[in-house]
């Protein structure tokens, strides 16, 4: 590694932030060095390389080059423009990548996916490169097939929305997203789903309640919880329970045994008073009605069946014990 030359500023900010992984980054960049093997020749790990980039950022020593305006929609590729791609060394090198990861060989309509990739989502060759790692773990690790160019494409496009276009926020998202899965994973079999995948909306569930800040085991609390209320899992019900608890900033076993607790008895008194009771005096619109309906002649009789009118009289043809109409 060649010389470095600080100024008095950098030498200040670098000696006043306390943070030795900052300083050996910065110290790396300034000697001009590629960032792409930053993490192999500083012997970081990933959490190290995202702690240093912030707090360079703070210090105001990271300059991020700003991203480009990305056309309405990706430009039609011409067999011309994949040939001269072809002939760049990195593209070339990131297609037989792209294939030894697949396990097939590339479609020419699947190259031009490919360069869209870095010609129009201006994403580097590395992040691309880890880009189709991510993808083919993902489905390796769900058992199923490898994906397909367009299920990669979507990725890609949700990468360059969320500015993931450096290595070491490639990394960090890949790193993230991986521990995400296993966490789901675990709570599948916790949830006593082993014989089938899980759907898409079951993933989302799932996913959403370990972002509230859930730990497993209040999760598996809920999902106790759910299965005694409901005889079985009903997923709606479950989320239910933890955005309640969510909601009340409850999130740990201790936190919830604390805080979710049944009714005070004052408390079931009040909804117990809302309630018209038998023997309460009836209110001046509980009366109306009452009178309403008397002079409106409606009544019921002794089994329950309402009529208009007043009741037939006893031994009338056909109504009543021993009238003429009864069958004997």
């Amino acid at each position: 590694m060649q010389g470095v030359a600080l100024t008095s500023e950098e030498l200040r900010k670098l000696l006043s932030c306390g943070c030795p992984d900052a300083v050996a980054l910065y110290l790396y960049r300034k000697a001009e060095q590629p960032l792409e093997t930053a993490l192999d020749a500083l012997h970081f790990t990933v959490p190290q390389m995202v702690g240093a980039t912030e707090c360079l950022k703070q210090l105001g020593l990271w300059e991020s080059a700003p991203r480009p305006t990305l056309q309405p929609e990706r430009p039609v590729y011409s067999e011309v423009d994949l040939n001269r791609a072809l002939r760049s060394a990195s593209f070339k090198k990131l297609v037989g990548e792209a294939q030894r990861m697949l396990g097939r060989t590339v479609s020419t309509e699947e190259l031009k996916t490919l360069l869209g990739f870095s010609d129009y989502l201006h994403l580097p060759a590395d992040v691309i490169g880890l880009l189709l790692s991510y993808c083919v773990e993902r489905n390796r690790r769900k058992g199923i097939r490898s994906p397909s160019m367009h299920t990669i494409e979507k990725e890609a496009y949700h990468w360059a929305d969320e500015n993931i276009d450096t290595l070491e926020a490639a990394s960090f998202y890949v790193q993230s997203q991986l521990q995400l899965h296993s966490r789901i994973q675990q709570l599948r079999l916790h949830m006593q789903i082993e014989q089938r995948r899980l759907t898409s909306q079951e993933e989302q569930y799932l996913t959403s309640w370990i972002q509230m800040g859930f730990p497993d085991r209040a999760i598996h609390l809920a999902y106790a919880r759910t299965c005694e209320k409901t005889g079985g899992l009903r997923w709606a019900y479950m989320n239910s329970i933890l955005k309640s608890w969510h909601e009340k900033n409850l999130h740990t076993p201790q936190e919830i045994a604390a805080g979710d607790v049944a009714p005070t008895v004052s408390q079931a008194k009040g909804k117990q008073a809302a309630y018209q009771r038998h023997g309460d005096k009836l209110t001046p619109l509980a009366q109306r009605a009452v009178q309403k309906a008397l002079a409106e002649g409606q009544e019921e009789d002794e089994d329950g069946i309402q009529r208009t009118g007043p009741a037939p009289r006893q031994g009338a043809s056909g109504a009543g014990e021993g009238g003429a109409g009864t069958r004997k």
